[in-house]
């Protein structure tokens, strides 16, 4: 049986529930109580493809502006960094403060350290506060907060997903701006909330890790330009 030494334990701001880092013999993971996994170094694919895909639609901005919704194992926040110029500036919004420091301690050799990276800035905070107070301020949009549309973590998450959520996320985009999303699973009802919001997507399926097992969902929307 796999042996996971304990790390660090972190309170999720608002709730009673608590994550847990742990380490195994090569891999790192992250954990709510019960041992219910919520990430793990080794499936990390989708995390890469949510920063990579909707970089790559905007090739042609020499200096993008980019904000990430969650931190988790640093690896959204890597594929962006490698898919922009040095004139990019990229927001990571994290809610768990100690997930920031686990990232810039021993978990960060996993994802290459990219808090390090002189492009990167931290937001210690609900992303949704940088995203009612921003207008046509960014590029890119990549978020990752829960499981997806049902919140998992934290209820509040929910707003996100919200015909409120999805419209104060979308005018937070410059014209012709990249919005991605994030779930373990497809859901439908989401699919729907961005067509009645009046935007185009593509929803896309990539593997968790490798080429096979289970497969995540990213929703991929163009803002009009």
């Amino acid at each position: 049986m796999k042996r996971w030494k304990e790390l660090g334990i972190a309170t999720i701001p608002g709730t009673s529930q608590h994550l847990y880092l742990y380490q195994g013999t090569d891999d790192f993971s992250i954990k709510l109580a019960r041992g219910h996994e919520l990430m793990n170094t080794r499936k990390h694919g989708s995390e890469d493809a949510l920063g990579a895909l909707p970089c790559r639609r905007l090739a042609d901005r020499r200096a993008p502006r980019v904000l990430i919704g969650g931190l988790g194992m640093g690896f959204t926040l890597a594929a962006v960094l490698a898919e922009v110029g040095d004139g990019a500036r990229v927001t990571v919004a994290e809610l768990v403060p100690e997930v920031v420091e686990w990232n810039r301690g021993p978990l960060g050799q996993a994802s290459g350290y990219p808090l390090n990276d002189p492009r990167t800035r931290v937001h210690i905070g609900d992303v949704a506060e940088l995203l009612r107070g921003s207008r046509e301020a960014f590029d890119v949009i990549a978020l990752d907060v829960d499981n997806g549309p049902e919140g998992f973590t934290t209820r509040g998450n929910d707003w996100l997903y919200s015909l409120e959520g999805i419209a104060v996320t979308s005018g937070a985009l410059r014209p012709a701006g990249v919005l991605a999303y994030w779930s373990a699973e497809p859901h439908r009802a989401f699919s729907r909330r961005l067509g009645q919001c009046g935007l185009d997507y593509e929803e896309v399926q990539v593997y968790a890790h490798g080429n096979r097992g289970a497969r995540h969902t990213i929703w991929l929307v163009r803002k009009p330009a």
